[in-house]
């Protein structure tokens, strides 16, 4: 006499298997695929820093004179190791790019600056779960060493002119200087919502 089988889906993530008579055969069930972004298109108003556009505005500002922060902080660009280390990973590429001892080992005799290490203010381990506010990274950067001068876009000195020409100043200058912005995402067409970014 042939036996009886059905299948039952538990919460559990396993197949029982029930036959009359007998204890029930257990067998995995595969996982599904999580859904996943592998780099998402820019929204239309932006330019894609390898485009022709892109290629053409890089040599514009390179013969103006306006690149001149770019070569040391692209030298030290890293991804950042979790979605909420923006912050973080932006202030390790200036400090890095500054050429700031740490003063403490990264692995073996190498010091250079990592998002981990910068722990002071608020734990890598709390950013990484809350991420990390304008203020807090402020006092981050000092805690590093650096001079910061922190301006909000709702500050009344504060206008469209007043920022370009704090953006010129900044990407002309040869000495260690760089601007760092936080702004949210979703106002430039992308997903997310605060960002940190050289």
């Amino acid at each position: 006499m042939g036996q009886q089988a059905s299948a039952v889906r538990s919460a559990g993530g396993v197949e029982p298997f029930k036959t009359s008579g007998n204890p029930p055969i257990v067998q995995p069930v595969l996982p599904k695929v999580p859904v996943s972004v592998y780099r998402r298109v820019l929204p239309g108003n932006a330019i894609s820093f390898s485009s022709d556009d892109g290629r053409a505005i890089f040599r514009e500002a390179l013969a103006d004179g306006t690149m001149e922060t770019f070569f040391p902080l692209m030298e030290q660009f890293h991804t950042q190791e979790e979605p909420s280390f923006c912050g973080l990973a932006t202030l390790v590429i200036v400090l890095n790019a500054f050429n700031v001892d740490p003063g403490k080992n990264w692995k073996g005799p190498w010091r250079f600056y990592h998002e981990r290490a910068l722990d002071c203010c608020k734990s890598p381990e709390r950013i990484e779960e809350e991420g990390i506010d304008f203020d807090e990274w402020v006092c981050l950067a000092r805690c590093q060493g650096l001079r910061v001068d922190a301006t909000r876009t709702g500050d009344d000195a504060v206008s469209v002119e007043r920022f370009r020409q704090v953006v010129q100043a900044a990407c002309s200058n040869k000495s260690a200087s760089a601007l760092v912005v936080s702004y949210d995402r979703g106002v430039v067409g992308q997903t997310g919502t605060g960002h940190f970014s050289p």
